[in-house]
């Protein structure tokens, strides 16, 4: 049984089904209830000791904020995950119709059809999102990130704003990455599972260098 993060089978799936093979340094970041990173660096998929390398995710952007899933406070996906936008939300006092089960997809709708507070909180979201791949791109300068999630269906509403905080920040002598979103309805992680499977039997793609 081959077992691998959403991350990391996006960050294959790119390179089987997209040519991103041809990109020596990228990322995908997975941007759902957490946020997940995917590091393919100089031609290989980077895994770390333990298999737990690009958890950018947990990294603290404020060490007084929100507490979060690991055990920590104020990491990057408490700021700007879909949970984190719901909770932006709420937090604006927009109750009004959403029941238990509202979702992300439902706060997506409602700013399609105008609702401020679910704009602004998507717009929030989109902030922090830029903000927490500016460390990305300090620490591993890719050609290239990979945005995967239901946030991108409003790529174009939200996607400036994440492209305009990564480049205020960029260090000297550095390049701003281009940003791809890519949002499959939850494709994107099935296409990455049957990478696994090519990986596996037809090949090492993931490990052949230019």
């Amino acid at each position: 049984m081959t077992v691998e993060n959403a991350a990391n089978a996006c960050v294959l799936a790119a390179v089987w089904f997209d040519r991103m093979d041809e990109c020596r340094n990228f990322v995908a970041v997975t941007i759902s209830e957490g946020i997940g990173t995917g590091v393919w660096a100089n031609g290989h998929l980077v895994r770390g000791a333990s298999g737990m390398a690009g958890e950018f995710g947990h990294v603290p952007l404020d060490p007084k904020g929100p507490p979060c899933g690991c055990g920590g406070r104020g990491c990057w996906e408490v700021f700007a995950s879909n949970r984190a936008a719901l909770r932006y939300y709420f937090e604006s006092g927009s109750e009004s119709g959403a029941s238990p089960e509202f979702s992300f997809r439902d706060l997506l709708a409602r700013a399609d059809h105008g609702d401020t507070r679910a704009v602004k909180a998507l717009e929030t979201m989109a902030h922090y999102i830029g903000r927490g791949m500016r460390m990305i791109v300090a620490g591993l300068a890719p050609e290239r990130i990979i945005v995967v999630g239901d946030l991108t269906r409003s790529w174009r509403l939200f996607g400036p704003l994440i492209e305009k905080e990564v480049e205020s920040q960029v260090l000297p002598g550095g390049a701003v990455p281009r940003l791809i979103p890519a949002y499959e309805d939850g494709m994107a992680r099935l296409r990455g599972t049957v990478a696994l499977v090519l990986q596996k039997d037809f090949g090492q793609l993931a490990d052949v260098p230019a």
